[in-house]
């Protein structure tokens, strides 16, 4: 914009110098023509006074005339400054103020004299070759008696002249660099006038062009260049509304795709992968960088899945199908592929969403399995009681002790039903959510020891010793019932499974001591000296209905619903927990715990 403000004062200065150049010789001109003909107009005056006042009828010698109008001539130069001539009608000179009249020519053929005898006066400009310089001649006839008996002639220098119009230039020149200076400074505040709010436009303009939407024209006078300001500040305007509603649909777009649990990937036109969400790579195991931009047949994806893509690709449908992924692990996927395609119907790609269904198949399993455990554990005690029942109806009733011992098993399945039947519930209750949990402090050696109570009968039974490991200043915040449930689960797990002379122990450590000494989570370890499990079973052991011995455990009394309840409830308490057993040696249950809720 600089070069066009140069340009643009250049062109003004210009346009200014030559219009003023023009003017100045067209006035020296004019000047030069008008006292040239100033000087006509006087010398023609001075020749008709000079003629007046003249005597041209002299007689005597040619030598007296000649000095006679010689004196004359020189006499009137010393009043009028101007050369004169006295010439004869022959063209003879009679008499001259400047020279001999012997030595000069003969003038009837000078223009000025014949100018003269045509029209009555003649001027001529020449150099005179007598007097070296330029010379303005005027000549007039005289007359006596209608008859031309000679011509007076005048010349006056034009030096006098030239010496007027060298002035005239010197002064034009100067006033015309002083109007050239003048000119540049207003072309150039006109210029720059004109300029400077373009350039801002420009310079506004070029930031919208970098998606600097914020940028404005300045307020400018209401003319042609402020409305086009005032529309680019519009334009700007709506461009930064519009900006803000893309970027705000963009990060909404975004979040949505950044936070889905579906994979979301799109195919273009060129069967290359253009989108990819975290969730995508997560299931597929391949990262942005690793898929972006290249073809869906060379992104060393699984071959059922590309070949899903390409059927897609021909028949231009949607399809909808469940496939096992085992790269980077193992899982079920439902896979979901439709055509994109635009208001005119043209195919631009493929979108795929990809569901990770692997968790719900295995719930899916884990009721199925769930039923046929409860089904299969009902309907052992309940073909126990109508079996015995049925043998009882037919006649063992008479046998008192047959029908004692009947009756025995028959209320020891009961029993056994009830627990199942309210294990049940309960697991149910926890995995649903619908236990208020009931968080209160609780003093644990006074909590543990009245646990331990509970069991020390059924512990002594079997000889076992009940112990517990705990200091005095123990607290913990969590909701009693549910704590007191965990243990007895544990403990009873622990003497049932413990052989006599046993013994079965409860340890509590703190844990992630702060700087005022107080500790944020405790360890509760319960062990036991018990069979053991064996390391296969011990990832399964937290499963519903999995049991490691189960004809152990149906003499137990036991349903196999024990350590998943406490599982759960340890999780509901926001603590975790984990397994440790050796065969012969024992089995340890290591629960952490967080002390406030």
């Amino acid at each position: 914009m600089t070069k066009f403000r140069a340009k643009l004062t250049l062109i003004l200065v210009l346009l200014i110098g030559c219009s003023m150049l023009i003017a100045g010789v067209f006035m020296a001109k004019v000047l030069e023509d008008a006292h040239v003909e100033a000087l006509k107009d006087n010398m023609e005056r001075e020749l008709n006074l000079i003629n007046a006042t003249s005597d041209w009828n002299r007689s005597g010698t040619e030598d007296e005339l000649i000095a006679y109008y010689t004196a004359q001539a020189k006499k009137i130069k010393e009043a009028t400054k101007a050369r004169l001539t006295f010439v004869r009608a022959d063209g003879h000179v009679l008499g001259d103020s400047d020279q001999k009249p012997e030595q000069m020519d003969n003038h009837l053929n000078r223009p000025e004299i014949a100018a003269a005898k045509t029209a009555g006066i003649g001027y001529v400009t020449r150099y005179s070759d007598t007097l070296k310089e330029n010379m303005l001649y005027a000549a007039i006839p005289i007359k006596s008696n209608q008859q031309v008996s000679g011509y007076l002639r005048i010349a006056l220098s034009l030096e006098q002249v030239d010496d007027s119009i060298r002035r005239l230039w010197y002064f034009l020149a100067l006033g015309l660099v002083l109007l050239f200076l003048i000119a540049g400074i207003v072309s150039y505040r006109i210029a720059k006038g004109i300029t400077r709010p373009i350039e801002k436009m420009t310079k506004v303009a070029q930031q919208i062009t970098n998606m600097n939407y914020e940028s404005r024209v300045p307020s400018y006078r209401n003319d042609e260049v402020g409305q086009l300001g005032q529309a680019i500040n519009r334009m700007s305007e709506s461009l930064q509304q519009q900006m803000e509603r893309i970027q705000e649909n963009e990060r909404r777009l975004q979040g949505v795709m950044e936070n889905m649990m579906s994979g979301i990937m799109m195919i273009d036109r060129d069967e290359r992968i253009m989108l990819l969400n975290p969730s995508a790579e997560y299931i597929l195991g391949f990262s942005s960088q690793e898929l972006l931009g290249k073809k869906y047949n060379e992104a060393k994806q699984q071959y059922e899945f590309t070949q899903l893509i390409q059927e897609c690709i021909e028949s231009r449908d949607p399809i909808r199908d469940e496939m096992i992924f085992y790269y980077p692990a193992e899982r079920i996927l439902d896979i979901s592929l439709n055509p994109i395609a635009h208001e005119d119907e043209e195919w631009s790609g493929v979108l795929i969403v990809i569901h990770d269904i692997t968790a719900v198949r295995r719930l899916e399993r884990m009721r199925s399995e769930f039923v046929a455990n409860v089904s299969h554990e009902l309907k052992t005690p309940i073909a126990a009681v109508k079996g015995f029942a049925e043998t009882l109806l037919a006649g063992a009733l008479n046998d008192k002790e047959t029908a004692v011992s009947f009756l025995q098993i028959i209320f020891d399945e009961s029993e056994r039903l009830n627990r199942l039947i309210g294990d049940i519930l309960e697991l149910s209750k926890i995995e649903s959510k619908r236990i208020p949990m009931n968080f209160s402090p609780i003093y644990l050696p006074e909590f543990l020891d009245r646990s331990l109570n509970v069991l020390r009968k059924e512990a002594e039974k079997k000889h076992i010793e009940l112990s517990m490991q705990v200091d005095d200043d123990i607290y913990i915040e969590a909701d009693e019932d549910r704590l007191r449930q965990i243990f007895i689960n544990l403990l009873s797990n622990g003497i049932s499974y413990t052989q006599e002379g046993g013994k079965v122990k409860v340890r509590v450590e703190p844990l992630d001591m702060n700087v005022d000494g107080d500790y944020e989570r405790l360890r509760i370890i319960v062990s036991d000296t018990g069979i053991g499990i064996p390391k296969k079973d011990l990832p399964r052991i937290f499963e519903r209905f999995y049991r490691v011995d189960k004809a152990r455990s149906r003499s137990s009394g036991g349903t196999g619903l024990g350590l998943s309840i406490v599982k759960h409830l340890v999780e509901m308490h926001k603590g975790t927990i984990r397994v440790d057993s050796e065969l012969g040696i024992g089995t340890k249950f290591t629960i952490e715990l967080p002390v406030i809720h």
